[in-house]
């Protein structure tokens, strides 16, 4: 029963443009460290399947969902915002990246993993229900945690995202959804521009400020995430798991690091033990720049697979 590290090459294949952070080389670059540092030999690979419009339907629209597929291109891009565009490719890496979710929830809670670690792109944290934008286009972790709400009929989920970007995608989603507490901290003034107002009783949005830095980042865990989660009580933890807060990252200026990330794995880790049977299913979301990227999910999957 070894950890799950989901991917898939068509992941690599969705390209927004030379000049665009989110590109496909970000998967090799944590397949490679993740490789070099002999991780992937405590995991068991999975290939992501293709989620169903049925799967993407417990999180988006169906109108949306044809929306999109109508909208790939034969060729070029098509532009969905000044920052997200689609190839020809993309929607079929979209697919696969919340089929991953799905993938995790299931062999998580059937018990055939402990733990998951998706790296798979495009991201999805800023997919609304009936929105894409922000590099994302299919809200992963919300439909993994819909499936595992609606399908495997759990009662309490947690959603934990520390990407330097606020979630608002999956806030909108998961705002008046009881089932659902969601612990998000991210940097102010940054995109979305949202997350000050908590939109539902069930969402605990921090923003910091910039260069607030590792210490004040961990401060906020215990003093506001931990008390809430311990009284939640999560049958299971899914991740947004963004890197882009790195201080070597040009995306954000919070001015974390390594330790940091495992640091706030640690904890997420020891909760799940106490509550969910320790099962936690996460999700790559940002992280731009190559090295700190793959240093970074390195930290943060050594902790999660308890390979230390």
């Amino acid at each position: 029963m070894l950890p799950a590290y989901i991917s898939h090459p068509d992941c690599i294949k969705h390209d927004m443009g030379d000049q665009n952070p989110e590109c496909p080389e970000r998967i090799g670059a944590i397949s490679d460290h993740l490789l070099i540092k002999g991780l992937l030999d405590y995991m068991m690979p999975y290939d992501a399947p293709l989620a169903t419009e049925q799967q993407l339907a417990q999180a988006h629209s169906t109108l949306y969902i044809h929306e999109l597929a109508a909208h790939v291109p034969d060729s070029g891009f098509y532009q969905v915002d000044p920052d997200t565009r689609m190839n020809p490719y993309t929607y079929q890496a979209a697919l696969r990246a919340a089929g991953a979710a799905v993938l995790a929830t299931d062999l998580v809670v059937s018990g055939a993993a402990p733990v998951a670690f998706c790296n798979v792109r495009p991201p999805g944290h800023h997919a609304e229900r009936a929105a894409a934008g922000g590099f994302c286009f299919f809200n992963n972790v919300a439909v993994g945690i819909r499936h595992a709400l609606n399908v495997h009929g759990l009662q309490r989920v947690a959603l934990v995202d520390f990407d330097v970007h606020h979630g608002n995608g999956s806030e909108d989603i998961l705002h008046d959804d009881q089932r659902v507490l969601m612990c998000s901290i991210f940097e102010t003034g940054l995109y979305p521009f949202s997350g000050a107002t908590p939109r539902g009783p069930n969402m605990l949005n921090v923003g910091l400020p910039p260069r607030s830095g590792g210490e004040a980042f961990r401060s906020t865990v215990e003093n506001h995430w931990i008390p809430a989660l311990e009284a939640f009580r999560p049958q299971m933890i899914f991740i947004s798991a963004g890197f882009d807060g790195h201080r070597e990252d040009d995306m954000g200026n919070l001015g974390l690091v390594e330790a940091d990330y495992a640091w706030v794995t640690q904890q997420l880790v020891d909760i799940a033990k106490r509550h969910a049977q320790g099962r936690i299913v996460s999700c790559l979301e940002g992280g731009y720049v190559l090295s700190p990227l793959a240093r970074s999910v390195a930290a943060h999957v050594r902790v999660l697979i308890g390979a230390d």
